[in-house]
Formats: structure tokens, C-alpha cells, sequence
């Protein structure tokens, strides 16, 4: 691994557990043997740094999901969908600190006066629920799905998903006991409750 992404790599695993202010400039290069000055030479400041994490965040779920989706095909759209829900939260177990990154308050606060924080965000966004939506259509094409907006149901049923990823996340409760309530709801609202 290089410096530069053994940096990222421990950069991601502050920036999820210490938080944006938390998380210290001294601390990462102790962690990663690498001088301060090394760092700042790769990033900027501890911003830059920041925003590079979540360009890696986007890249590393993107790229694990087209792994998954290459494996998924010739199934029926509701099937593609409830693969994508399976698949999300088990990305959500298995990289862990990436989201906990996004379901942290201070990347949001960040986008408030950053356009490329916001950038990143809206990106990250954007190329799951395009995930969900295409999943949806699909189904919409083969006649398992039947529902008026593919995106509007898309941004639904990510929300519906992200939101017990975001009980598991923060350890409030744990969202393998509400798979099976969860892909109930989200057959009831891609088929019109038939």
C-alpha cells in the first residue's frame, strides 16, 4: 500500500470514530509513521484530506457494488431490488467507518460552506439511489414492480434502508432482526401492496 493511501486508509478510521474536529493532525501521522509534513505534502490541509476520504468512500461502495451486481443478473427487478437492499446493508457491516463517515452530522455542516464536500455528497447520493432507481425499472419493465416514479420510489425505499442502517450504525438496534419487516415493507410498496 502506498504512503498516500495507508493515510487515507487511517484518515477514514479517524474521521469515523473522532469526527471532523476530533480528529488530529498529529495523531494520523503517529498512526501511520508518516511525518506531518509528508502529509500535507499528499493533502492540503486537513479539509483536503477530508474530501479525499470521501471520494474514496464513493469509489470503494461503487466499485463493491458493481462487483455485486455483476452477479446478479437474470433475476426478475424485484429480486434486483431486495439484492441491493441486502447487498447495502451488508456494506454497511463490512465498511463499517466509511458509513459511519456519512451518517455522521459534520460532512453535512462541512457542505453548508464547501461546494466540494457538498459535491461529493450529492455524488455519493446520487449513484446509490441511480442503483436503487435502475433496479426499479427493471422491474417496472419485466412487470414485478408496478409504481407511478421510479426515482421518487427509489429516494423512498433508500431512505427506508439507509434509516435502519442508521440504527445499526450508532448501535441503537440491530438491523439484521428488521431484514425480514424490511423487505416486507418495500415488496408492499414496489408492488402497489399486491
Amino acid at each position: 500500500m502506498s504512503k498516500r493511501n495507508a493515510i487515507l486508509a487511517a484518515a477514514t478510521r479517524l474521521f469515523s470514530r473522532n469526527g471532523f474536529q476530533g480528529t488530529a493532525m498529529a495523531e494520523l501521522s503517529t498512526i501511520t509513521g508518516a511525518a506531518t509534513g509528508t502529509i500535507f505534502h499528499h493533502f492540503k490541509n486537513k479539509e483536503d484530506l477530508f474530501l479525499h476520504v470521501l471520494k474514496d468512500v464513493k469509489e470503494s461502495v461503487l466499485e463493491q457494488f458493481d462487483r455485486h451486481q455483476q452477479t446478479c443478473r437474470n433475476q426478475k427487478g424485484i429480486e434486483m431490488v431486495e439484492g441491493v437492499i441486502a447487498f447495502y446493508l451488508h456494506l454497511a457491516g463490512t465498511m463499517e467507518d466509511q458509513f459511519l463517515i456519512l451518517h455522521r452530522h459534520y460532512p453535512y455542516q462541512m457542505a453548508e460552506t464547501s461546494m466540494v464536500c457538498r459535491s461529493h455528497l450529492e455524488s455519493i447520493y446520487t449513484c446509490l439511489l441511480d442503483i436503487f432507481e435502475e433496479e426499479i425499472k427493471k422491474g417496472m419493465q419485466d412487470g414485478s414492480i408496478a409504481v407511478d416514479s421510479p426515482r421518487k420510489t427509489a429516494m423512498v425505499l433508500f431512505a427506508m434502508v439507509d434509516g435502519i442502517v442508521r440504527l445499526n450504525t450508532y448501535r441503537v438496534y440491530d438491523a439484521g432482526t428488521l431484514y425480514d419487516s424490511l423487505i416486507t415493507a418495500c415488496r408492499r410498496l414496489l408492488t402497489g401492496g399486491r
